[in-house]
């Protein structure tokens, strides 16, 4: 099988100049969905990377055990509530650019875990920022929150990025909190030090090898798998489908920028997200699902069910501008990419590691 590194396309090397080639890159929540994505590129890069995450693997399969990451990374592991745990990880790593997505990812099981949701999402990015204020060397820090961080008054405007932040949900609110901890720790302590720290907000991800729990993609492809209908809580909430490598792009196009410009606006928070097109209901993904692994789907509504966010989008002028970034595949390619992921693994035709390779190479072929 080829390599990573054989399989990406050179373009996308040289859109970030080899910045990341040889540097150490620290990731937390690198066993994640995104996570995993996210070192299998920067792998792809020449970066050597070392990921901080919790024992446990979050889903069960899980893709960072499909792509053998841990055999391939400095696999290190600990809670990020931890803050003698965090900075002796940091110490290990030697980070010249850190990728922050260690968090409790789910709406739902915020409403659960409410003290747990706020502890990891809010704590967790204090003490990274902390831990980073140690680190005397230049580095790049990439704080990952969400599209949900902001004050949603379910508007059909899409959110900029100074449009208030808020949260009716505890998932939403620790977000909004995490982006006001990293706005502070970057004015109170990162004016003039060598770490430069900006955050980076999107949502709705969607991609292969997300095996989570309550989101509509694993739900769906779960349910066609075994022949069974797709169950659509809130079929008619709009949401800004992206694949996952369209934020990650994103990411990694902020931390190249942070490490070769000194250019203070890029100090701030972006926003990563889809063309406006892209923002369809839940009812019109499943409908472009089964296009492609057909099978049926159900409304499973549950009438006293938390509250989610019917309707959220972002502007991406701010990114356009600065970085000069672009979303590359549109609704239909990123429901195809998707789909094709999950079925070829299931069929036991492609493995996970060469699907994914497979998907990076098409995305860096189209990025520029």
């Amino acid at each position: 099988m080829p390599s990573s590194s054989q399989l990406l396309n050179p373009s996308s090397s040289q859109r970030f100049s080899g910045v990341f080639s040889g540097r150490n890159v620290f990731v937390t929540g690198h066993t994640g969905f995104k996570g995993a994505w996210l070192c299998e590129w920067l792998l792809a890069l020449g970066a050597e990377v070392t990921g901080f995450s919790l024992p446990d693997l979050p889903t069960e399969p899980s893709l960072f055990d499909g792509l053998d990451l841990a055999s391939r990374v400095r696999d290190l592991r600990g809670d990020v509530r931890d803050f003698s745990a965090l900075l002796g990880a940091t110490q290990k790593a030697r980070p010249d650019f850190v990728f922050h997505l260690a968090a409790q990812p789910l709406v739902l099981e915020s409403y659960r875990e409410p003290l747990e949701t706020l502890q990891t999402n809010v704590l967790g990015t204090a003490n990274l920022l902390e831990a980073l204020r140690a680190w005397d060397s230049p580095c790049a820090a990439v704080m990952v929150t969400t599209d949900k961080c902001y004050d949603n008054r379910e508007w059909v405007h899409a959110y900029r990025e100074n449009d208030p932040l808020g949260g009716r949900d505890p998932y939403s609110a620790s977000k909004a909190c995490a982006e006001i901890v990293t706005s502070a720790w970057r004015q109170s302590f990162f004016e003039g030090h060598p770490v430069r720290v900006a955050s980076a907000r999107a949502g709705n991800v969607i991609g292969g090898g997300d095996w989570a729990a309550n989101r509509i993609v694993p739900d769906a492809m779960r349910a066609l798998a075994r022949g069974a209908k797709i169950p659509i809580r809130n079929p008619r909430s709009h949401r800004p489908w992206q694949h996952v490598l369209e934020p990650l792009h994103g990411y990694l196009s902020l931390a190249a920028a942070l490490s070769t410009s000194k250019d203070p606006a890029l100090q701030s928070a972006f926003n990563f997200g889809p063309e406006p097109a892209a923002s369809r209901t839940v009812e019109e993904l499943v409908r472009e699902i089964v296009r492609h692994w057909p099978g049926a789907w159900e409304a499973a509504e549950i009438p006293a069910a938390p509250h989610e966010a019917r309707n959220l989008q972002l502007t991406i002028e701010k990114a356009r501008q600065l970085l000069g970034w672009n979303p590359h595949w549109d609704f239909a390619t990123t429901i195809e990419k998707t789909v094709q992921w999950y079925r070829q693994s299931d069929a036991g035709k492609i493995d996970a590691a060469e699907l994914t390779r497979a998907d990076i190479a098409a995305f860096c072929a189209q990025a520029r």
